[in-house]
C-alpha cells in the first residue's frame, strides 16, 4: 500500500432489459482517497445513497457521488478505510499532524460529526457521528477505544457503533469496511441511548465447523461518554438442515432512516429483508456445495426461506442455475470475509475471494461454494426501490 491504497475489487449488479440479473461493473473501486484521514490512512468509497428506500435502478455509478465523512442524513454510504503499519522510528511527540485531546467541537467541513482530538499518524481522533455504523474488520488489527474500555478487533469481528464516541488505534495496520447509516439524535449533540431494550446475550449452538461471529455494540449512556453495550458471539443464528454447515448470524436491524439510537434491535422480526426504510446486518457461512448439492429440491428450499421469515424471497425453479436463487427489493453490500465463493446471476457467474465486495441492486442471485472449505460473507441489506 506504499504510496497509495490497496485496490478493492467491487462488483456491481443490475438487470438487463428482460429483467435478468447481470454484472454492470467489475473492477477496482475508482473513488480512492489516499491520506484522506491523515498521513498513512485513506479510504475508498464503494457506494452512496441519499434517500431511503435506496434507488436500485439506473446506470450511474453511485460510488462516485459527493461524499461527506458522516454520509447523507437520510441515506448512508459504504467505504473501506486502510491504514499502514506504524513505522519503527515513529515518535508521537514529533508527529507534526498530532492534535491533543480537547473539548468536543464540530469537525470542520464535515456535517453531523464531532471531535475531541487525539489524532496522530496511527490513531484517529476521538469522534462521534450522527450515524449507526456496521464496521467489519477485513485485515490487520484495530484498537477500538471507548470512554469505558479498550478492545482489539481482528478480521471477521463486527462492531455496531450506535452513535457512540470512539477512537481507532492502528499501530499494526488495518483494512476495515464501514456501512454508515444516517441516524437521529433526539437530544442533540448528546446522542444518548433511547429506551430500555435489554441487549440479547446468548450463545447459540453452531453447526460443526462454523465459527461464532463476534458482535460488539457501543453507545453513549451519558453525555460525552461512550460505553460498551455487549461483546460476544452473535446471539441470533439460523441454520439450514438441508445444508449442513450453513449458518446465518443476524447482528443488527434498523427499522427506519434516520436510524434510532437504541441498546438492541434483534427483538425485531427475523427476515432476510430489512424493515421499511431500514437495514439488517448479517454474516453468513456457506458450506461447500458438494455436501448437499443433488439432495435439495423445492420442499427443502421452501422450508429454508420460511424459517428465515422471507418465503417470498425464493425464486426456486428446477431450471434455475442454483436451488437457492432469491430476489429481494434491497440494496445489498456483500463482503467476502473468508474463503472463495461464486455469485450466481441469471446471465453469468462471478468468482470472488476474501476482501472483494459485491454491490447488489435488487437482483436475482444465489451463492455457490465450489471450494473444499467454508466461505464467510458479511451482508448488509438496505430497503430499496426500483
Amino acid at each position: 500500500m506504499a504510496g497509495g491504497l490497496t485496490p478493492i475489487r467491487r462488483v456491481v449488479t443490475g438487470n438487463d432489459a428482460r429483467g435478468h440479473s447481470k454484472v454492470i461493473w467489475d473492477g477496482p473501486a475508482p473513488d480512492t482517497h489516499w491520506a484522506s484521514m491523515g498521513a498513512g490512512r485513506g479510504h475508498t468509497n464503494l457506494w452512496v445513497w441519499n434517500e431511503s428506500p435506496a434507488p436500485l435502478a439506473g446506470n450511474h455509478d453511485d460510488g462516485n457521488l459527493p461524499y461527506d465523512f458522516c454520509g447523507p442524513p437520510l441515506g448512508g454510504h459504504l467505504r473501506v478505510v486502510q491504514a499502514l503499519p506504524q513505522a519503527p522510528s515513529f515518535d508521537p511527540a514529533k508527529d507534526p499532524d498530532a492534535v491533543p485531546f480537547h473539548a468536543p467541537k464540530p469537525r470542520p467541513r464535515s456535517q453531523r460529526t464531532w471531535d475531541r482530538g487525539g489524532i496522530n499518524a496511527y490513531s484517529s481522533a476521538m469522534h462521534k457521528t450522527e450515524t449507526v455504523d456496521y464496521g467489519i474488520m477485513l485485515a490487520g488489527e484495530r484498537g477500538l477505544v471507548l470512554d469505558d474500555c479498550e478492545l482489539t478487533m481482528t478480521p471477521g469481528d463486527v462492531v455496531v457503533q450506535v452513535g457512540a464516541w470512539h477512537q481507532w488505534v492502528m499501530p499494526k495496520g488495518a483494512i476495515m469496511a464501514f456501512d454508515m447509516i444516517g441516524a437521529r439524535f433526539v437530544d442533540g449533540l448528546a446522542g444518548l441511548a433511547q429506551g430500555h431494550d435489554v441487549p440479547l446475550r446468548s450463545t447459540p449452538k453452531l453447526p460443526a465447523g462454523v465459527k461464532p461471529v463476534r458482535r460488539i455494540v457501543t453507545i453513549d449512556r451519558e453525555p460525552g461518554k461512550s460505553s460498551l453495550v455487549s461483546d460476544g458471539p452473535a446471539p441470533d443464528v439460523r441454520t439450514d438442515p438441508a445444508r449442513p454447515g450453513y449458518a446465518c448470524a443476524r447482528l443488527w436491524v434498523t427499522d427506519g432512516t434516520p436510524a434510532k439510537i437504541v441498546f438492541e434491535s434483534l427483538h425485531l422480526p427475523h427476515t432476510l429483508e430489512p424493515p421499511a426504510r431500514g437495514s439488517v446486518c448479517r454474516v453468513v457461512t456457506f458450506p461447500p456445495d458438494a455436501g448437499w448439492l443433488g439432495k435439495v429440491g423445492a420442499p427443502q428450499v421452501q422450508a429454508f426461506f420460511q424459517a428465515m421469515g422471507s418465503p417470498g424471497a425464493s425464486t426456486y425453479s428446477p431450471l434455475a442455475p442454483h436451488p437457492y436463487m432469491q430476489k429481494t427489493r434491497t440494496l445489498d453490500f456483500c463482503i467476502v470475509l473468508e474463503g472463495e465463493i461464486t455469485l450466481v446471476l441469471d446471465t453469468q457467474e462471478v468468482s470472488l475471494k476474501a476482501g472483494e465486495i459485491v454491490i447488489q441492486r435488487g437482483t436475482n442471485h444465489a451463492w455457490s461454494n465450489r471450494s473444499a472449505r467454508a466461505a464467510v460473507v458479511a451482508v448488509m441489506s438496505h430497503d430499496g426501490k426500483s
